[in-house]
């Protein structure tokens, strides 16, 4: 049994087909990556499996439950996190204001401050910011502080969309490294990511979308050596 399954979604934005069908999985432990176009669906997938969306047709399992009705609120508290395009930050709260309400589903308040500190440790540039106002971080410590405060909530899973969408090549180096020490801590991931090359790098297991349907899946290092993978993705000749 697979932590995420999806099957055959289909999603539309009014008249607009955005999903045709598509149908993948993730197994525990797994960082997988869905990489594709602009405009392929890989972030109407992330909202459809994080409750954001709900498909026409099809089914999505999590923990070999049905979720596909299930509001997103309620999804997070069953151990799912997301981290949206574009961060998404809360501008006018700190900091610590801004992690601690990625907790908001959770009671126990001393695996909270344990969670916190555990976040600082992770990013330790949140910790010297903690009374900052989030709007006022720069780019990249925006994106640690989505991370972070997706990481608050405990998950078994966390959805990454973008993560390293406009920032410098330094960060986007620093952010895959943070990436894989969450998984390496036991995190499912699963990643939509413009950097095919650095995606499938650290991918098990990787899904090509192309205009709303999956054309190609195999392991990361499979879709990194294929030829017309390296031509429409990786900037290869």
């Amino acid at each position: 049994m697979a932590l995420l399954e999806v099957n055959n979604i289909s999603v539309y934005y009014g008249m607009i087909q955005a999903l045709k069908g598509i149908t993948f999985h993730v197994e525990k432990g797994e960082i997988v990556a869905l990489i594709g176009a602009n405009g392929a669906g890989k972030t109407t997938t992330l909202h459809t499996v994080s409750g954001l969306l709900q498909p026409k047709s099809g089914e999505v399992r999590y923990k070999d439950v049905d979720i596909t009705k299930i509001p997103g609120h309620r999804i997070v508290s069953m151990g799912m996190a997301h981290v949206p395009e574009g961060r998404r930050v809360f501008p006018d709260l700190t900091v610590e204001q801004n992690l601690r309400l990625g907790a908001y589903t959770r009671k126990d308040k001393a695996e909270i401050e344990s969670t916190l500190e555990t976040v600082y440790q992770r990013f330790p540039r949140l910790k010297e910011r903690t009374r900052q106002v989030a709007g006022t971080l720069s780019g990249g410590e925006q994106q640690m502080l989505a991370m972070g405060r997706a990481l608050m909530s405990h998950p078994d899973i966390i959805l990454m969309d973008e993560p390293s969408m406009g920032l410098s090549p330094l960060l986007v180096g620093e952010i895959f490294d943070i990436i894989e020490a969450v998984h390496e801590d036991g995190v499912t991931v699963l990643l939509v990511e413009q950097n095919a090359k650095k995606a499938l790098a650290i991918a098990n297991r990787a899904y090509v979308l192309e205009t709303g349907r999956i054309t190609m899946e195999g392991t990361g290092r499979e879709l990194l050596d294929n030829d017309d993978i390296r031509r429409a993705y990786l900037g290869d000749a």
